[in-house]
């Protein structure tokens, strides 16, 4: 039976001392401390400077120190002995992995306490973008930003880029005198612009969260523990969409547990930012296409803030693992979203979450519809589907609703607390959940828990929520259809969920005239929401909607944020008549991706 072969499994599997995504040695000899030193030079577009590593040596006959890089240039190696002294140390480069980077094998002849790289990085760096002065939002001066998930530090820091190493770090980085410099740690240090700046990171993170960014940047503070920094063009617009974090702060605080960062501060990026937003500890990286001027896509900050405990608290030890990262937030974002804004906008947003994972599914290998999935030999980039997200967010939903709330709340503040500052795996998780919470099979079953972890797909017991909103949008959506009067369509209530849910019924059944009769009364292809306009670019693509696409263009030309560029390209790439056009297209809007977009719209496009 395959329920008890799973049980078997569990119980005989040992904790691995590697990651497949990580060519380091940790378990000999790991590095609990960092200390950065760099200068930005936007003109090579490269940092340079040295990085360095507090050694803890695990294994008494280990003499040599394993890290991960991609695309660095090692100018010298340097080890502090016993007496002191530095000393050069012999070093050498691995071959290189089209996904994972190379090998930095550094031999010492004794167990030196420190290490000292100095090093500078290409413009290629896949963990970095640089932007011209015409490309940041101002338009005045450049910019340059990090994004190290999931494996992407060691393009910018020679280091064992695994998240089952945690550490501390501290940093000094010097810009232009122009230019503010802020990472994800505390900037209190740097109030002022003087191009020389000091930062210390206290708590112990994994290398994926260490964070930088440059540019012409500004500060306003919403509350005593929260403020955004932005360039001017997006900063009183930031903090007027943003104004309910401290009240979302102590929503969570008061369910999972006190603030464990100190301040929890938001950065406005660039448009070109490839993702959503990144939880970097204390500074969020977050998109402007969130500032939707009516808080109607803020869900995106429950979630950052939300991560502050699942993921950068207690952090999944591979990326195999990330549901423990991300099924977590999105169950605690919505927590967060129901407390601030009610129980039916919750309600909404994890309908059409759903949506989005049955969606997924229909397109994913069964094999990677696991919450639990082997990447070994892939790039860990590929884990960031929905299934972690959302699937991950259903089972602990499944969890709340046979347990209740009463018992459940308790169980996960206490999770959080427990393993705070740790690594963790599904293992040791189901351990945790045998001692504490799973002691009555009635309740729930470990059979039915293997079957959400190890099954391809919904399991059984899944139950999916349903609105009584969105059951009179597709009322008002048949009767539109039928009559052809868009009378029935009452919109003047809608939210972006409502809309959203009606773009998701739209392909199946809508002709040209139709879509032609909803743009013109509706302004649809000027939408200055990108989760609407991007619904409706998808619509109007399959339905061959013409008057769409100059739109579309422009869209595609300003925004770099994968989760609306990477489906568009992939609609566009599927259809002859929009191949060419595509391609041209983005040979224009290219060099204003990040290298993480670059990368997969080549992908989509067969570039490559």
């Amino acid at each position: 039976m395959r329920v008890v072969m799973l049980l078997l499994v569990l119980c005989c599997a040992k904790v691995q001392a590697s990651d497949p995504h990580s060519f380091s040695n940790f378990a000999l000899v790991s590095h609990p401390e960092l200390t950065l030193d760099l200068t930005a030079d936007f003109d090579k577009q490269q940092l340079h400077g040295f990085v360095e590593l507090k050694l803890d040596w695990h294994h008494p006959d280990t003499r040599q120190l394993v890290l991960d890089s991609r695309d660095l240039s090692i100018e010298k190696v340097l080890g502090q002995s016993a007496e002191g002294r530095w000393l050069k140390l012999t070093h050498s480069l691995g071959e290189k992995s089209p996904t994972h980077g190379q090998a930095l094998r550094i031999e010492f002849p004794a167990q030196f306490a420190k290490v000292r790289i100095y090093y500078h990085t290409s413009p290629q760096a896949s963990g970095l973008q640089w932007l011209s002065k015409e490309q940041s939002s101002e338009k005045q001066q450049p910019f340059m930003y990090s994004q190290s998930q999931s494996i992407h530090a060691r393009s910018w820091i020679p280091l064992q880029d695994t998240p089952a190493v945690r550490l501390t770090y501290q940093a000094r980085i010097r810009t232009p005198k122009e230019l503010l410099a802020v990472m994800g740690a505390d900037n209190s240090a740097n109030s002022d612009k003087d191009g020389d700046y000091f930062f210390r990171m206290p708590q112990a993170i994994p290398a994926y969260l260490i964070a930088l960014a440059i540019g012409d940047l500004e500060f306003k503070a919403m509350s005593d523990r929260t403020g955004v920094y932005a360039e001017k063009a997006w900063l009183d617009k930031a903090v007027a969409e943003f104004s309910d974090t401290e009240q979302m702060m102590q929503v969570a605080t008061a369910l999972y547990g006190d603030y464990p960062w100190g301040r929890y501060d938001l950065l406005i990026l660039p448009a070109s930012f490839p993702f959503g937003g990144m939880e970097n500890p204390r500074l969020s990286f977050i998109t402007p296409t969130v500032i939707a001027g009516d808080k109607s896509l803020v869900s995106l900050i429950a979630h950052e803030l939300a991560h502050s405990w699942s993921g950068n608290l207690v952090t999944n030890d591979s990326w195999h693992e990330l549901w423990l990262n991300e099924g977590f937030t999105n169950y605690v974002e919505n927590r967060i979203m129901e407390q601030v804004f009610g129980p039916e906008r919750a309600l909404l947003e994890r309908q059409l979450s759903v949506q989005d994972l049955e969606n997924d599914l229909l397109q994913l290998d069964a094999k990677d519809t696991l919450l639990i999935t082997d990447y070994t030999g892939r790039d860990p980039d590929e884990a960031f589907t929905q299934v972690p997200y959302i699937k991950g967010m259903l089972f602990l939903q499944f969890l709340e609703q046979r347990f209740g709330r009463a018992v459940f709340d308790p169980f996960l503040k206490n999770y959080f607390q427990t393993f705070a500052f740790q690594s963790m795996n599904t293992e040791k998780f189901l351990r945790y959940m045998r001692k504490t919470l799973l002691n009555d099979p009635d309740i729930v079953s470990m059979g039915e828990v293997l079957e959400w972890l190890y099954q391809p797909g919904l399991a059984s017991t899944f139950v999916a929520p349903a609105s009584d909103a969105f059951k009179q949008v597709d009322q008002q959506l048949a009767l539109w259809q039928k009559t052809g009067n868009l009378t029935e369509l009452q919109t003047n209530s809608w939210s972006i969920h409502h809309w959203l849910h009606f773009m998701g019924q739209l392909a199946a059944t809508v002709d040209i005239a139709q879509l032609k009769q909803l743009d013109e009364a509706f302004h649809l292809s000027q939408s200055q929401n990108a989760e609407v306009a991007t619904a409706w670019f998808k619509v109007a693509l399959a339905k061959n909607y013409q008057p769409a696409l100059p739109a579309l263009e422009q869209f595609l030309m300003q925004v770099g944020r994968r989760k609306f560029v990477v489906p568009l390209y992939q609609q566009l790439s599927q259809q002859p008549e929009h191949l060419e056009r595509a391609k041209a297209l983005y040979q224009k809007a290219r060099p204003g991706y990040h290298p993480l977009t670059q990368s997969a719209v080549d992908k989509v496009l067969k570039l490559n």
